[in-house]
């Protein structure tokens, strides 16, 4: 296994990091003020853009920089998972950063399903604009009145009715419901109940302005609302939309959540180890500028060996979803679900740890928005059951286990 960036990923590694310090970077703090002042609240039908973000992503697009997640070399760059996932952990420093870049959850699943299992229809209709960033979207899975931890719970249903199907339930922490842009969900319920439990569900494209959808608030982390990407809950009665729209036909959910999940945790995981890298860094620098009975914070109470145990732990994570990424690449999604679902707890975990770490070095100034800290604590702790609770990873890689001496 080669975990060595080709020339081709050095050459767009460079731009990036180019791109970052020279737009990015200096004006973090301006764009976390303007988020947290302006859109910090529940009324999410005036949350608004930092002014700059899209003339910054008309500049990556015409960097060469937009869509760098997509497996094409027309509309992306042909990046494979392995190739991208340092792309993505440079983006995950600064968590405004991939929707410049076009690479920002939940749009990468939304466009990636589109791609590969989407009609021509479906892809001139919703793909288009998402590649353009014109519009974004959201996924519609989990839900308030079931345990979504088993996803073969989902009981909101997508009932086929003449040309059309019929949509009804509820959907909650929707990432992304609450983004001025945000005009289609891809919707996945109960659709053929007496099918084998992996193929009763579907999934379908839905304006988010049909009629019968209500989306009742915006659900905030620890006090924050996220915005203005937000996590929103969706209620859907009789919504009404063309069989059309159902990507490749009842009865698929699962099957192509299969294909959606695999890469787009890598993406997940590298924006995550990202974040502790940026933790880790100001930490250091904040351990470096304060002093306190005599001496740098840095070099009190065991702070050195925090540190120490934070690069280990980093690297540790990022050797192992880089090893899921070439599994991904090499073998395909059904041969890497150990290594998918083991990231999916170490990295998280690996996150919240760096984080509190730097939170405790920092004192106050990280408990509040002067810093991303507080953010990236909370952003840690939803990733360990935003793809599923760690409970649910740690099962699939024991029955894998189990299996290899049965």
């Amino acid at each position: 296994m080669d975990f060595s960036h080709n020339d081709k990923t050095k050459a767009l590694l460079e731009k990036l990091d180019n791109f970052i310090a020279e737009h990015i970077a200096p004006i973090e703090d301006e764009v976390y003020d303007f988020h947290h002042k302006e859109n910090n609240h529940g009324d999410w039908k005036s949350w608004k853009l930092h002014p700059g973000t899209e003339a910054l992503k008309a500049k990556a697009r015409e960097a060469g920089l937009a869509n760098l997640f997509l497996p094409d070399a027309e509309l992306g760059q042909g990046l494979t998972t392995l190739e991208y996932a340092p792309m993505a952990e440079r983006m995950g420093k600064y968590l405004f950063a991939p929707e410049i870049f076009n690479c920002n959850a939940p749009d990468t699943g939304n466009m990636e399903v589109l791609y590969h299992f989407g009609s021509d229809a479906q892809k001139e209709k919703w793909l288009k604009p998402l590649l353009a960033g014109e519009i974004r979207s959201v996924f519609g899975m989990t839900e308030p009145d079931v345990a979504s931890s088993d996803a073969t719970n989902m009981a909101a249903t997508i009932i086929e009715d003449g040309d059309d199907v019929v949509i009804n339930g509820k959907k909650w922490w929707s990432t992304g419901l609450g983004h001025p842009n945000a005009a289609i969900t891809i919707f996945m319920g109960l659709s053929n109940p007496d099918n084998d439990k992996h193929s009763r569900h579907s999934m379908v494209v839905v304006p988010l302005d049909t009629p019968g959808i209500t989306i009742k608030r915006m659900l905030d982390a620890y006090g924050d609302y996220d915005a203005p990407y937000g996590h929103g809950e969706m209620h859907f009665d009789n919504v009404r939309v063309s069989k059309d729209n159902l990507i490749m036909g009842l009865g698929k959910g699962f099957a192509i959540a299969q294909g959606r999940l695999g890469p787009g945790r890598i993406h997940h995981c590298m924006r995550a180890i990202g974040m502790a890298e940026k933790a880790l860094e100001l930490a250091l620098k904040r351990g470096h500028e304060r002093v306190a009975f005599g001496k740098p914070i840095i070099r009190l109470g065991g702070n050195l060996e925090r540190v120490a145990d934070a690069r280990m732990a980093i690297e540790q994570a990022r050797l192992l979803t880089l090893h899921a990424a070439w599994k991904i690449d090499n073998l395909g999604v059904k041969h890497a679900m150990t290594e998918i679902s083991a990231i999916k707890v170490v990295v998280p975990n690996m996150l919240q740890s760096v984080v509190d770490m730097a939170l405790q070095i920092h004192g106050g100034a990280g408990m509040c928005s002067d810093f991303p800290l507080a953010r990236f604590a909370a952003g840690a702790r939803a990733l360990r059951l935003a793809d599923g609770p760690d409970e649910v990873h740690k099962g699939m890689v024991s029955r894998l286990e189990l299996k290899k001496y049965q």
